[in-house]
């Protein structure tokens, strides 16, 4: 694009002529590490008990009533992962994940936040910290900031906003769906000249069009931005072939934050069909997607799928269930240990749940984030106990995710 290129070239700077060679741009500097990793966030509270059903449990199919699924069989049921825990059935390609050992899911697993309030199980979730409000930056922001460069955004919101849990003093960038028509190179070229002398300005035009070169050229982006437009969890197949792409590009950021919602399922949740089954489907496609989409590096790479908390046990008068504590989450790549169900079951009776209606929580999410940032991104063991996830010094991690190699 020689115009966009004299529209930079405007600007005066050496370094943006030398950052938009012919071809992709080389857009940053080389990464610190190799390791990917994706972080899906399933807003709204996903029913972990849907999810991965305890078919085995003796009170499984009394709590749960209506929202029971049959155990493992002839005839169907659930997808068995190791006599005691199944998948739902929508998420097929979970179960070929776990019987190929990339993937390992967690039960029975919280933040510490244990109230029933979406915004502030949120911000704990993405803060890493045992209250909400009580800082500024995200846990992964944190971690980002261990890997002490600056020239680089190793770090990938997809969508419109920077979610909590990238936000900090380490610069990320952002990648969005196009959804009004690309800015011609006229207009370019008078932006640039306008921002010319603009300090401030002029390099955030400059490091927006480039990001913006780099990610046409990668995804082979629709020019007029049109195309379906899709919603929720819908979206998130067709955002994770994205992000595979970019991820998996050579300049592409290491790490990137996908967020769905959609999971809050009140009323009408269903239990092979409806609004939850579609949201699972979409979920376990868009996994494979990273699969697919990733595997020159899917040795090297892990995705980490949460959500703020779980539902309750017992559904409620309306199909549905309701805020919850205890739930799952998922965790694949190809330099897992995978193949396993990490959890220590409390079981579904009156006396073991949680305030009488949640399942009980028995394992901290943050065990397994500070596996992944020490095991897979070889942040220092100390600096990720003091400062990703402060005040966790005797909260033992969760050793034994990975492969040595991995």
């Amino acid at each position: 694009m020689p115009t966009r290129r004299r529209a930079l070239a405007l600007l005066g700077s050496a370094s943006v002529a030398t950052a938009f060679p012919v071809g992709i741009p080389v857009a940053f500097a080389t990464a610190p590490t190799d390791r990917r990793l994706v972080v899906i966030i399933l807003r709204g509270g996903l029913d972990g008990l849907a999810a991965v059903p305890p078919f085995a449990d003796p009170d499984y199919r009394v709590q749960r009533a209506g929202l029971a699924q049959e155990a493992p069989g002839p005839n169907g049921g659930v997808l068995d992962l190791d006599g005691r825990f199944g998948l739902h059935p929508a998420l097929k390609p979970l179960h070929d994940l776990y019987r190929q050992r990339e993937l390992i899911t967690f039960h029975a697993i919280a933040t510490p936040y244990r109230k029933r309030s979406h915004f502030d199980a949120q911000d704990v979730l993405e803060s890493g910290v045992t209250s909400p409000g009580s800082v500024r930056d995200g846990w992964l922001n944190r971690a980002l900031t261990l890997y002490g460069n600056r020239d680089r955004r190793l770090g990938l919101a997809v969508g419109q906003t920077v979610p909590l849990i990238l936000r900090g003093d380490a610069p990320v960038g952002s990648w969005a769906p196009r959804k009004i028509p690309r800015a011609d190179d006229d207009f370019l070229t008078r932006m640039a000249a306008l921002y010319k002398r603009d300090k401030v300005l002029g390099p955030a035009f400059v490091e927006g069009i480039q990001a913006q070169e780099m990610s046409d050229e990668v995804l082979g982006a629709d020019m007029n931005g049109k195309g379906k437009k899709l919603r929720g969890a819908q979206a998130l197949p067709t955002l994770a072939r994205n992000v595979a792409k970019l991820l998996s590009h050579p300049t592409g950021a290491r790490l990137a934050v996908l967020e769905v919602g959609g999971w809050d399922t009140h009323a009408n949740q269903g239990v092979l069909a409806g609004r939850l089954s579609r949201n699972l489907k979409s979920l376990a496609t868009g996994m494979q997607a990273l699969k697919t989409g990733m595997a020159d590096v899917w040795d090297k790479s892990a995705v980490l799928v949460v959500s703020e908390f779980g539902r309750t046990v017992r559904p409620n008068g309306t199909n549905g269930t309701d805020h919850g504590t205890g739930g799952i989450a998922f965790l694949a790549g190809g330099g897992l240990q995978g193949g396993r169900v990490i959890a220590d079951w409390p079981g579904l009776s009156d006396r073991h749940l949680h305030e009488g209606r949640d399942l009980k929580p028995t394992l901290d999410l943050r065990a397994v984030e500070k596996a992944i940032a020490i095991e897979h991104l070889g942040l220092p063991a100390k600096d990720v106990s003091e400062r990703v996830f402060p005040d966790t010094a005797k909260l033992t991690v969760q050793r034994g995710l990975f492969h040595s190699k991995a």
